[in-house]
């Protein structure tokens, strides 16, 4: 037993900082019933490094009362969780402080160059440098994915109308009455040069965006929008259509080398991971929704999860082989997009790759038609779910991606899904 000096000095903190956390209900000493004077325990002792150690990693006291509950109660997943997330917040905050390194290096070289400076040069980079910093402040989980983690695999399920593990190969997809049918091969495993896939490199960037010429569509599908094949459906719309296709596209063209590190960002329940741990990757997976988390390590206890986010991802450099994504790029804004492909970048060792499967149009002439074909058959949920979301221009990512010095190839699977892959030309 001790008294709060020797406290003090034991733990190399304030006798003030141990009243405030003794007020806010963190630790709870005896008081002696002859004076008053609080008395000091080991356990007491132990609970107040404890306290000093997450308050030196930046955690809230709120999130510090949540933390000690669940060592109490002996719950060391949620802890982990709690960890992680003050983690995600360090790595959030690492990267806002790289890039803002990065951009007074800039400046600092703009200043440098031969001949009177142009101070609108830098306005125009100090606002870029703003407007990305906004994007990635700005994100929220308008949906509420933890609520969903629960239902999340059966909804999947009930849009493919199929049942767990079964995949979709060499046949055709009806989803539904009026929707879209795709024929389209599995085995698809050949690099960035294979015949019959769209290829685009800083080389080759006059390639027309086409339908590939190993898929097809129903005449419903194809009629009344040229080459693009984007006639609304008659049935309801699901963001899901042609889930297990695309997901078994996505694992087919990573097909990792046995032991291959590989991240899924906005993993939800691990779908796409698991194929990918199967294949023999050793798989990260993460997501901002603990719930989702929590689904996923059961059903892939040996899968290593973590909470992060696209915008900072919780990693060293060059950390991964392959970094794939599933269905989650869309909730992200355009500048959003941008940050998160630079965030994939840097994750990634010098030779590795980046497979995106999501909704998105073809290009802007693309997403104008589906539009008016949306609002011209007074299909509200289409278009309700394209306001709700930002469905990239496939044409945009992949010139992004080239002129960072990749070559890209793609397949579509239906009227908005696409695979995307990206491999480095170094």
């Amino acid at each position: 037993m001790m008294n709060i000096k020797e406290a003090a000095d034991r733990l190399g903190i304030s006798a003030r900082a141990i009243r405030f956390y003794e007020e806010k209900g963190l630790i709870f000493p005896v008081k002696q019933t002859s004076n008053g004077y609080r008395t000091y325990t080991e356990n007491d002792i132990w609970r107040l490094q404890t306290i000093a150690a997450l308050r030196e990693i930046g955690m809230s006291l709120q999130d510090i009362t949540q933390a000690l509950g669940e060592i109490d109660q002996g719950n060391q997943q949620r802890l982990e969780e709690y960890l992680e997330l003050q983690q995600a917040v360090m790595y959030a905050q690492w990267v806002e402080l790289k890039r803002m390194l990065d951009t007074t290096q800039r400046m600092i070289d703009l200043n440098r160059q031969d001949g009177p400076l142009d101070v609108s040069h830098l306005h125009d980079l100090a606002d870029s440098a703003r407007r990305l910093r906004e994007a990635r402040q700005n994100w929220h989980d308008r949906w509420n994915y933890d609520m969903q983690a629960a239902i999340h695999d059966q909804r999947v399920q009930a849009a493919n109308g199929r049942l767990p593990g079964q995949i979709a190969s060499n046949v055709s997809i009806d989803s539904r009455p009026g929707a879209m049918q795709a024929a389209v091969e599995s085995d698809r495993k050949g690099g960035p040069d294979h015949n019959g896939d769209e290829i685009h490199s800083q080389n080759n960037s006059q390639t027309a965006h086409s339908p590939n010429s190993d898929t097809t569509y129903t005449e419903d599908a194809g009629s009344g929008s040229g080459e693009l094949g984007v006639r609304v459906g008659a049935g309801p719309f699901n963001i899901y259509d042609n889930y297990d296709e695309a997901l078994e596209q996505t694992a087919s063209w990573i097909s990792p080398v046995p032991g291959e590190k590989g991240l899924d960002i906005g993993t939800g329940t691990g779908n796409l991971a698991g194929r990918l741990l199967e294949r023999g990757a050793a798989m990260t997976a993460i997501d901002q929704s603990r719930e989702m988390l929590r689904t996923c390590r059961t059903k892939y206890p040996e899968m290593h999860v973590k909470l992060g986010n696209f915008l900072a991802l919780p990693f060293a450099d060059h950390s991964f082989d392959f970094v794939v994504s599933s269905f989650a790029f869309h909730h992200l804004s355009p500048d959003q997009q941008q940050l998160a492909l630079h965030e994939m970048q840097r994750v990634l060792t010098a030779r590795g790759r980046i497979c995106l499967t999501d909704l998105m149009f073809a290009d802007a002439a693309h997403r104008q038609t589906y539009i008016q074909q949306a609002e011209a058959a007074g299909h509200e949920d289409q278009l309700q779910t394209i306001r709700e979301r930002h469905f990239p221009l496939l044409d945009g990512l992949c010139g992004s991606l080239e002129d960072a010095g990749y070559v890209t190839k793609h397949i579509r699977h239906n009227a908005l899904l696409h695979t995307l892959l990206a491999v480095p030309l170094r």
